[in-house]
This record gives C-alpha cells, structure tokens and sequence, in this order.
C-alpha cells in the first residue's frame, strides 16, 4: 500500500539521495526573505511574559520587559495579596484574553473580587520603522460591584537586561512625577525609543484618610524608583518592588507610630528616587474610581509617535474587525451558536494565542543517569542506576504556546502539536513560526526535552524534582500532527500552491507577488509555493533526525520474548516509567504492567510511531525526498501490521499493552481507557476492520468509557478507576476527545463501512456532550479547565488551561485539520 496524500498527488523533481545530516535546499528567494523580515517585526513585540497577568516583552534574548502589578489599599492587610505573576492562589473570577490576534492587537479583561476591581488590559502595535514598530497599552478598571468600594494601587515597571541603556527624562521630585512620565533608552537589537506613562484626565486621585494634610502635594503624582539590577534578575521585579515599598512604608509608620498610622494608600508607595546606574524603573499611583492610564512605547525608527487618540481609534477598530475575522474563520454564528458561546469560544482561542511566550535561558539536562527500567540489557528490579549529574545546557529561545498561564506557563513537547491545530487555523503563519523553533531545538541525535524549563524565572515555577531533562525520554510526537495539519491546510487553501509547482525545478525562485503586509503574513505560507517548499526543506532534516531518535531509542523487544509479528523490529517502548507513571507517554498515572519490565510494549507508543511515519510520508513526498518516502511507507505498514499482531487481545475485544511474566512469558496488559482507542484515535484503522466495531461499542458503553460529559480515561468499572492520584484514572480530557471526535468525523462516519451510521451517532452525541459541559462550566467559573470529572463534568485541576482545552472552539466549528 502507498501512503501517497491524496492531496499531494504529484512528485517534485528527484533530489539527491538524503543523508542522515542533510537535506539539498533552495536558497532563499526574495520572496522568501522579504516575508522573513515582515514576520519577524511582525511578531517581534507582544504579550510573551504569558506567565504574568500582563507582561511585554520583545523575541529578544536579553532586552525591555515590561510587567504590572497590584495591591489593594483598602487597608495594611492588604499589601500581601500582590497581584503580579498569574497564580490560581489569588482567586480571581477569570481572567481571559477576549480578543488577542497574536500580531497587531489584544484585550484582556481580570476580576478580583478580593480588590473589587474589574480590569482591563489592551495593546495595540503599529507596523514601521526598523525595529519592529511602536505600541501602546492601555489599563483601565472600575469597581467590580458598584456598590462596594475599590481602593486599588497600580505598578507599572520596565527593566532593561543586556546592553543598552534606559534613563529617566522627566524631572525627579520627592513628592512623585507629574504626568505624563517620559523614559528614554537605546538597546542594538529595538534602536533608540521612548516610553511614556500617561494618566486619563478624568482620573481622580484617592484622597488620603489619615493626615490628609501631609499626602495632598503627592495625591496627584505617580511615585516612582529606579533601581540598578544584577544581570539576569529583572524576573525578580515583583520582589525587588515589593521590598522598596515596605523601606519606605516602615519608615513612614516607624515617624508616624503605629497607633496612628498614615493612610496605606500613601504608606506603601514607592521611595521617589532613582539610584545610580538604574535599569528597573517603576511607577505606581492609586485609584478609588473609576481610572485610566497608557503607556505608549515609540520607536525611533518609527515615521510617526503614538498617542492617546490613535490608541482609541485603533483599539476601537480592532475589536470590530477582530471579531469579523473570527466568525470568518470558524462560523459559529452561522452554525447557529448563542452570542455568549461566541463569546466564550473567542475567550478560549484569544487566551490560547495570549498565552504565547518568548523564553530564553539555560536547561538541566542529565546525560548519565538511567533508570533500570530503561535499561534493555539488564533488569534489576526498578530502581534507579548510576548518579545523578546534572549540567546546565548552553542558553537557548523557545517561542511556544503553553498549556496554562497560571500553572504550567512554559513550553511542553505533548501540548503543543494540540496548540498549534488551534492557533494554525487561526494564523497558519504564527504556527509555522512557533512550530520553527521547537524544530530548532532538536539536537544533533535527534532528542529535544519533552518539558522546556528554559532560565530561572521557569525554573522558579516548577518542583526541584522536575526541573532535570533525560536525553532517552521522549514524549507524543504530536508536533508532526501539526505539521500534518499545515500540509493539509496547503492542500485546501484557494491557491493551490501544490499544483502551482508542478514541474517546477526545486531550486527555481518564483518572483515576489506582493510586498508582505500585516493581512498578508498570516496566510503567506498558505498562498505562496516558495514559501511553503522553502519551510519544509528548512525543517525537514532536524524533523527526520527526531523521527531515527525515535526510533532508535524507544524500541521494544520481540524476539528476545518469543514473541511472532510481521515485523522483527517494529515495536515501542516509553523510557522513564517508574513503578506507577509513565510520565513520558503523556498519561501519567494511566495502568500499565505491574511489575514493570524491560519486556513491556506500549500500544499508545506504536501508534504515534505509525502516525509519525505517516506525516514523515507526505513532507518526504512534498521536498522529493523519495529514498526516505519509501522508508517511511515500509515503516508505517510493519507498524501498523504490529499493532495488530503485538497489541490487539481476541479474548478481550481490545487492543492492550504487553508485558512479561514470570516465566519470561509475553502476555497482554488490558486496561479500558484512552490507550485501548489509540489505533482508532489515530485512524491506523480501515473502516471495514471488525475492530472499529469493537472499539466503538467500548467508546459508547456508560459502564466503561461514556459519560454525558465525554470519554473518560480509564472504564468506570475499573478497580483503578477514580483512585490514587486519579489524574488519567476517570477523569475527562477535551483533547483526547477532540481525537476521537476527528477519526469519527474525518473517516469512520464519513467513509462507507460497516459502523458508518454508529459511528455518525457516537459523533454526534460526542461534541454535544463536550460543547455543552466546557461551555457550562465556564459560565459557571469564569475558566476553562484542565480536566473535567466524569461523574459531575465540574472543571477541575489547573485552570485556566488555554491550552488544548481550547480545542473545544474548533470541535463547535467542526474542524479537523
């Protein structure tokens, strides 16, 4: 059988035959760099600091980061409950990105009911210049209930790390700045800019309870300080500030005395004053009504300034054409979906896009340590063999999407194939380039870490424990599912840019159509057959060097256990499991052989495998790479016959794990739950296979897998079910289901068999039962979650988790990629 994409039905001139390191490319053509150029000051600025609730940062290793923080005033108690970095313990309401096009523009809307305010955060970027452009921000809040009174105090800073320099232009008084307040600086990769803090004229000043009569000169002013910073630390802002506030608020109550304190609003409040060689400037004012502020970065590079006016008109013009654009894109309006379930489906994709970041900094990675469980030479009884040794890796950058701004605000291998088929159909051109860089990670055996703890400041959000890399874990290589995603966006886009190359010689350079625009770039790679063959080759060596770690690495054994399949080679094993996780398959406490063994086979392992194999098919196709093409197939078709001959249990009706006994016999391991669907999930299934019909009746049994709020991940009747950890033992994930929503959608109800008409109903019934529970429980929390109970459908674990929870958006527009 061949794997040719139906899509791809043609070939490009034969290239050389592909070496392991290598792959021939065209040079870039001008088209290909002129849309480099645009891309990249396109997305040079934006919301990269995901990790806070707002936070501005350039792609630039070490630069400007910007960041804002909060406290109440209300009283001295107050003061502990700062608002900074995005954190479930603070207890908002929600806190959502509701309209964010990862490019140009974004509006963020956050209750604290604990402040009583309801606040708003906005950007807008305006294109020009050499240097990315300029951009203007803009805060504003009200009380959350009218009725109760808000006394909230605001801190604006911006710190500046690596070369360059960043000074104070307004004139420094000990009773705060007048507005608006200028800073100035140069740094080589952003030019000479300005930044300048400007309060709305409508704001009143929160007049001071305690010794009016001492605080009314500094009522109408920002207070401010710059501080000179270590290298590397400015992450630290919250703390750093937080300190500087209670310098001065302790000598102010020490002159006051505590029996008659002066009125916090005035108490805690930075010192006025900026110390030598500052490179953290920061400025705090205080509202009880309600107020407005800018801030408007100016590039120097840029033709004209920004000010208040035209960041009126833009955000105003942004939301109107923000949301044409997404009915365009998904029409759920004309699906006939409710305003408050566009709304909510705009929440979700905004705050996936919101919650893309740029990090830099260094790993931990162990090139030593190996568990006994990994080691197929041997195997001693689970525990771990050698020392551990740890090493900082050299910095790197990782542009990603994360799964959850508040708890996991970094980048992970597993989530983000699942990000990219959201934020690829909203801006294939975003996609390509977040997907870019994870390629760029891969190392020269083909490894790249399945978590990217990348610099101190990610490191500061994750347990000691976790924080270490091993270069033989893999993890789900769904990055190739969104690559497979992006080729059949190509194969659909009204261009046609497939077609267009036939006969092309690869090396030819089509002309420049067009200049790139800012409504041009998030489709280029879409309209354009240079750009797209030229993407592919660039990724397509690291991609196949991933594909032989894989391969290499993870392989399970065969022969050794006497085991008969078509295939002699073609079976999987995940490294890194211990006694009750296997944390780098991605389903963490799921069932699994017990004990564990060198012997063990995963189901879910050989599955991605084939699904691997399958898109490595169609980039080989796509660059000409027919040696490899040919490869790819044979793999897929000996895994696939594997599957069948390793993992499906005819006393069971199942496909299942294999492990070994102790009569070093081969034996199945039969766990009800996600992994028994993988070959199904994965559409490794012809739809006339008698499995599909097996599979089906255990998706849509209310004993095992069912429940009115979707697919759970381990049978309801499984003595495991609900117990322990229970974080893959019962309760519901969307992105598991939006894979079984897409095999029944893309093939097993649309491709005539003999589960056809079942499979239609199991779909239909299936997204109902998502949309209705993710939707429901957003109204009822303020928040997407990372899981859903089985038994209730109440959101639980992290939240929000904008991430692949997002991925009920695209189950509504019914788009499977």
């Amino acid at each position: 059988m061949r794997l040719r994409w139906a899509s791809l039905g043609l070939l490009l001139p034969a290239l050389a035959s592909a070496r392991d390191d290598f792959v021939s490319s065209p040079d870039p053509s001008p088209e290909v760099l002129a849309n480099s150029a645009a891309s990249n000051a396109s997305l040079l600025w934006g919301t990269y600091r995901p990790q806070l609730y707002f936070g501005l940062r350039p792609r630039v290793p070490e630069s400007l980061l910007t960041g804002l923080l909060w406290f109440g005033v209300q009283d001295y108690k107050a003061f502990a409950n700062i608002r900074h970095a995005a954190d479930q313990g603070d207890g908002l309401a929600g806190y959502t990105w509701t309209r964010h096009d990862g490019r140009t523009a974004g509006q963020q809307r956050l209750r604290d009911p604990l402040n009583n305010v309801e606040l708003w955060t906005e950007l807008l970027k305006v294109e020009g210049g050499e240097h990315g452009g300029s951009w203007g921000a803009r805060i504003r809040g009200k009380p959350l209930d009218e009725s109760k009174p808000m006394r909230v105090s605001f801190v604006s800073y911006f710190g500046l790390e690596g070369l360059g320099e960043l000074e104070l232009q307004t004139d420094e008084d000990e009773d705060g700045l007048e507005s608006p307040i200028t800073l100035a600086g140069n740094t080589p990769e952003l030019g000479a800019f300005t930044i300048r803090i400007a309060e709305n004229p409508t704001n009143n000043p929160v007049t001071p309870v305690f010794h009016p009569q001492d605080f009314l000169a500094r009522s109408t002013r920002s207070h401010y300080v710059g501080l000179p910073i270590p290298a590397g630390s400015i992450w630290r802002a919250k703390e750093l500030l937080q300190q500087n506030i209670v310098e001065y608020a302790n000598g102010l109550i020490q002159r006051y005395g505590r029996a008659d304190p002066p009125d916090p609003a005035y108490a805690y409040t930075l010192t006025n004053e900026v110390r030598t060689n500052a490179n953290l400037f920061a400025f705090q004012r205080a509202y009880d009504a309600p107020f407005e502020f800018d801030i408007v970065f100016d590039s120097g590079s840029s033709p004209s300034p920004l000010n208040s006016d035209t960041l009126t008109e833009g955000l105003r013009a942004f939301v109107e054409s923000y949301d044409a654009r997404f009915e365009a894109t998904f029409q759920l309006g004309a699906r006939g979906f409710s305003p408050e379930e566009v709304a909510f489906a705009r929440d979700v994709v905004s705050n996936t896009v919101g919650g893309i970041g740029y990090f830099y900094g260094s790993a931990i990675v162990d090139r030593s340590f190996v568990h006994d469980y990994d080691d197929d030479g041997a195997f001693v009884g689970g525990e771990k063999s050698g020392e551990p040794q740890p090493r900082m890796t050299p910095q790197n950058s990782l542009f990603t999407a994360t799964p959850s701004r508040s708890f996991f605000p970094r980048g992970f291998y597993w989530d983000e194939g699942f990000h990219q088929l959201i934020i690829g159909q909203w801006d294939n051109d975003l996609s390509l380039e977040i997907l870019k860089d994870w390629v760029k990670l891969i190392d020269e055996d083909g490894w790249v870490g399945r978590e990217q703890i990348l610099g101190d400041e990610a490191r500061s959000r994750v347990p000691t424990e976790f924080q270490t890399q091993y270069p033989h874990y893999a993890n789900p290589p769904t990055l190739t599912m969104a690559i497979a995603a992006y080729i059949n966006r190509l194969r659909t886009s009204s261009s046609d840019p497939l077609s267009a190359q036939l006969g092309l010689n690869p090396s030819a350079q089509l002309p420049l159509s067009h200049p790139p625009s800012e409504t041009s770039l998030p489709t280029a790679h879409l309209s354009s057959p240079a750009l797209a063959r030229s993407y592919l080759y660039s990724i397509y060596p690291a991609l196949r060097r991933h594909y032989r770690w894989f391969r290499s690495t993870q392989r399970g054994q065969i022969r050794e256990w006497g085991r008969r399949a078509t295939s002699r080679t073609e079976a999987y094993r995940w490294r890194g499991r211990t006694h009750d996780h296997v944390l780098t398959s991605g389903l963490d406490d799921y069932p699994r052989a017990v004990p564990p063994h060198v012997g063990e086979l995963h189901l879910d392992l050989a599955s991605w495998m084939a699904s691997f194999s399958k898109t490595m098919a169609g980039i080989a196709e796509f660059v000409g790479e027919l040696d490899d093409l040919d490869e790819y197939e044979k793999n897929y078709e000996a895994i696939v016959a594997n599957i069948e001959d390793l993992h499906w249990s005819e006393e069971k009706q199942m496909y299942c794990d294999a492990s070994v006994d102790d009569d070093d016999e081969s034996y199945h391991v039969c766990h009800r739950g996600y992994v028994s669907l993988f070959p199904l999930l994965l559409h490794l299934l012809p739809p006339s296979s008698p499995h599909v019909g097996a599979l089906l009746d255990l998706m849509r049994d209310p004993a095992h897998l069912w429940s009115e709020y979707g697919l759970r991940s381990l049978s309801a009747s499984h003595p495991l079910f609900g117990q322990g950890e229970n974080y893959w033992r019962g309760p519901v994930w969307v992105h598991m289901n939006y894979m079984a929503l897409r095999a029944l959608h893309n093939v097993y109800a649309r491709e005539e068999g003999p589960y056809q008409e079942r499979a239609k109903k199991i779909y239909d019934e299936l997204r109902d039962n998502i949309i209705r529970n993710v939707f429901k429980e957003y109204e009822r929390t303020g928040y997407v979650w990372e899981q859903y109970d089985s038994t209730t459908g109440k959101g639980q674990r992290s939240h929000p988790f904008t991430g692949w929870t997002a991925l009920t958006t695209l189950i509504m527009a019914e788009i499977y990629d």
